[in-house]
């Protein structure tokens, strides 16, 4: 296979110009056929107003080699593409099926994975499934009550259902992992353009389809899925798992089981709770917390891309800075085009996210500016200090809103925290786009002063990349606590805790951070089972 590299076309270009690129480029002969896949596709605005996608395309056409060498350019060279392969099964026999909980990215790929390997797989959800779990946010959003079992961080599809979908990832990926994930959320549902774009994102309102058709396959393949399931205790014995115990409709159920994965999310602290009780070793482990900031998508814009129509896409930005402290603060799922959401799951408690639609054609742009914390912040040297220590936060946040998500201007945050006098007036001429109730209050009263000293710290340093980033009128929305697990569930070679056959999985274990490296996740624990085990459909065999 040829690959070539930094193929620059102008925004709307056709696909016959991209073709007439890479024939140029290759100096094929006029009639000669070839095929090719788009590898990557990015937004080259370094040089603005002059701005390219640039793209990495694989070839396969008839005499490689010497198309390569007539080409004479360092862009073109021959590749051998990685391909994704499962590994080879075990020869151990499961005496019950696998049960996975929890049907976020992490629990449904491994899900996923086991059901096409002949595994039947058992899937608890705590919540509900995606179309009456958006009934119950949606009822939420509007001023209804919280429903603490199904909500923006419990039910199917996990926490990353009603966010942006983003698919970025910085995990070293020398198995093409990476590229089956995305294969499979094509598979799914998902825009074919997730395989190649630079940034891919599928959007909320796409990634709910998705996620019905994931769980569709799953069931075709022999798995379960089972809702309102919610996994309150364990049994342990001999030093290895043996059941899980369940709450459904008010019904307690025994699952009898020797392969357990816990793909239970970084907002499932009640079954942390419990794993500590049942002396499954875990250990604290740092995250960050911070706000939602909004600024006019046409800004942004603007800011990424120059003055002028552009045939492009909402812009994006990646933000990062060190304080003088030594805390880093950073941009983190950045939504072009979207809302800030009231994502909390405990009474009493408020957290905020971000999600757009698939269109990102939202007023504002939203992102997550957080400040990293580490155990030493918890005053605590206990696993679950982290929890602790994000329940207090959430407390406050829903303290200063009423209930409802605080929003406050930049100005009036960053004069509170330098103690200087608060600016007379501030008009920006535009509102937060949030879903759910919300109100402007104190927002500074939420962190502690040392946090808030960090953020606006990191926000000065933004402005001089990004003019207007730390202007007054900017909107802070509070309080971003839900970044990743305060707790790592700790997991030997072969994928289990020091409990046997307990497979901590994905974020909530500690082992990801975000929708793809959960995915990946996921799929290493169903590679870790499938190694030792037999499958199920295999076992029939020999009955």
């Amino acid at each position: 296979m040829i690959r070539i590299n930094q193929l620059k076309l102008s925004p709307g270009h056709t696909e016959g110009e991209l073709r007439d690129k890479i024939k140029r480029t290759l100096r094929l002969p006029e009639g000669e056929s070839f095929h090719y896949e788009i590898v990557r596709q990015s937004i080259d605005a370094r040089k603005k107003p002059d701005i390219y996608y640039s793209y990495t395309v694989d070839v396969g056409l008839q005499g490689e080699q010497a198309a390569v060498k007539r080409s004479r350019s360092k862009q073109v060279s021959i590749i051998v593409p990685v391909q994704y392969r499962f590994p080879r099964c075990g020869q151990r026999k499961l005496q019950h099926r696998p049960i996975v909980i929890g049907t976020g990215p992490a629990g449904l790929f491994c899900g996923c994975m086991l059901a096409r390997h002949g595994y039947s797989p058992i899937l608890l959800e705590r919540g509900k499934d995606v179309d009456s779990r958006k009934e119950e946010v949606d009822r939420f959003w509007e001023g209804g009550s919280l429903n603490p079992e199904c909500n923006v961080q419990f039910g199917e599809g996990g926490a990353g259902t009603f966010s942006d979908g983003k698919l970025n990832t910085l995990v070293k990926d020398k198995e093409g992992l990476n590229k089956e994930v995305l294969s499979i959320f094509v598979e799914a549902g998902a825009q074919e353009s997730i395989l190649y774009d630079g940034k891919p994102h599928i959007g909320t309102d796409i990634l709910m389809n998705v996620v019905k058709n994931m769980r569709k396959e799953i069931i075709d393949n022999g798995g379960e899925v089972r809702f309102d399931t919610k996994v309150s205790d364990i049994v342990v014995r001999d030093d290895g798992i043996r059941a899980v115990i369940a709450e459904c409709e008010g019904e307690v159920l025994k699952l009898e089981a020797e392969v357990v994965v816990f793909a239970i999310g970084h907002s499932a602290r009640d079954t942390f709770d419990m794993l500590y009780r049942r002396q499954v070793p875990m250990e604290a482990k740092s995250f960050a917390v911070g706000m939602r900031v909004e600024h006019p998508q046409k800004m942004i814009d603007v800011s990424q891309y120059g003055e002028g129509e552009h045939k492009l896409p909402p812009a994006s930005y990646k933000l990062t800075a060190q304080t003088e402290e030594g805390r880093g603060v950073y941009s983190f799922c950045m939504c072009p085009g979207g809302y800030v959401v009231n994502a909390a799951s405990e009474e009493g408690r408020l957290a905020v996210n971000g999600m757009s639609y698939s269109e990102r054609n939202g007023k504002n742009a939203n992102s997550a500016i957080i400040v990293s914390v580490t155990p030493k912040d918890y005053g605590s040297e206990h696993p679950l200090a982290g929890i602790a220590f994000q329940r207090g936060l959430e407390e406050r946040a829903f303290v200063s809103g009423q209930g409802k998500i605080p929003v406050e201007y930049y100005g009036n945050f960053k004069a509170h925290t330098k103690k200087e006098e608060k600016p007379s007036a501030i008009g920006g001429g535009y509102l937060p786009q949030i879903k759910g109730q919300w109100k402007f209050a104190d927002v500074h009263d939420i962190m502690p002063e040392s946090l808030n000293r960090a953020f606006v710290e990191g926000m000065e340093q933004f402005e001089r990349v990004i003019p207007g980033y730390a202007q007054d009128s900017v909107l802070l929305s509070g309080i971003e606590s839900r970044t990743s697990s305060p707790v790592r569930i700790i997991r030997g070679g072969n994928g289990q805790s020091m409990i046997n056959g307990l497979y901590p999985c994905g974020e909530g274990a500690g082992y990801a951070g975000g929708i793809m490296s959960a995915a990946m996740d996921g799929i290493k624990i169903a590679e870790h089972i499938a190694r030792e085990y037999m499958p199920i459909e295999e076992e029939k065999k020999y009955e």
